[in-house]
């Protein structure tokens, strides 16, 4: 689907090249845990926070693309906003891509609007990327990372392989038919925060690919602006 406004991102590519993308739909993938267990405990734990439960699983929100970035730096209105680490797919003209991203998420709106508290914060992605067709044999393999600073000291704040994701197979039959159209990029989804959901002064995340030796890692820090009314 296209709606006009585009940005563009450029991501390193492993042979060294460069890899342009004009974005025009962006997906958050969210509710999207593999095992049943799992996905009732991220629901529970948002549930603690005032998030009301998804009315199916998983579910999509489209965000602008605009909200898109490959910063260092974020702005953030208020203190109720943290980090998700994520897998995410990037539908090309040159094919399908994954990096890693963070779909930052405003909390407090989130007890009202998931679809509106997702639009309220960048989501910052890798500027380097893999081709899918040299995970999809082992990508539940794949490991997730993230890393949080909060109070001066860095944390482990998720930990987990993809196994625990639905498939990007899964994820594009059950929003478009088994197919991305060139310009959308879709967040897979994420799993439960160690210690529960916080907000942070810097958020760390990384993709490990253990087969083929390789990561890719991208952190940001999270400027808080002043909540005023």
């Amino acid at each position: 689907m296209r709606d006009g406004a585009t940005v563009t991102l450029r991501f390193e590519k492993p042979d060294g090249g460069m890899l342009a993308v004009s974005v025009s739909n962006l997906v958050v993938g969210g509710w999207s845990g593999r095992d049943s267990a799992a996905l009732q405990h991220h629901i529970d734990e948002l549930k603690a926070i005032g998030v009301e439960p998804p009315s199916q699983t998983p579910l999509f929100y489209r965000n602008a693309v605009n909200v898109l970035m490959q910063e260092d730096a974020i702005q953030v209105v208020g203190p109720d906003t943290s980090g998700e680490v994520e897998a995410v797919l990037i539908a090309s003209d040159e094919g399908l891509w994954v990096t890693v991203g963070s779909d930052h998420t405003d909390r407090a709106a989130e007890t009202y609007s998931v679809a509106a508290s997702k639009q309220m914060c960048p989501k910052v992605l890798a500027r380097e990327a893999w081709p899918l067709e040299d995970l999809l044999e082992h990508w539940d393999q794949i490991r997730l990372r993230a890393h949080a600073t909060i109070d001066g000291e860095e944390v482990l704040y998720q930990d987990g392989t993809l196994a625990a994701i639905h498939r990007p197979e899964t994820m594009m039959e059950k929003y478009a038919d088994g197919t991305l159209a060139p310009g959308t990029v879709m967040l897979l989804g994420t799993f439960a925060a160690i210690g529960g959901i916080r907000p942070a002064d810097r958020f760390a995340m990384e993709i490990e690919d253990p087969v083929r030796g390789a990561t890719i890692a991208h952190a940001y820090d999270i400027h808080t602006l002043p909540h005023v009314s």
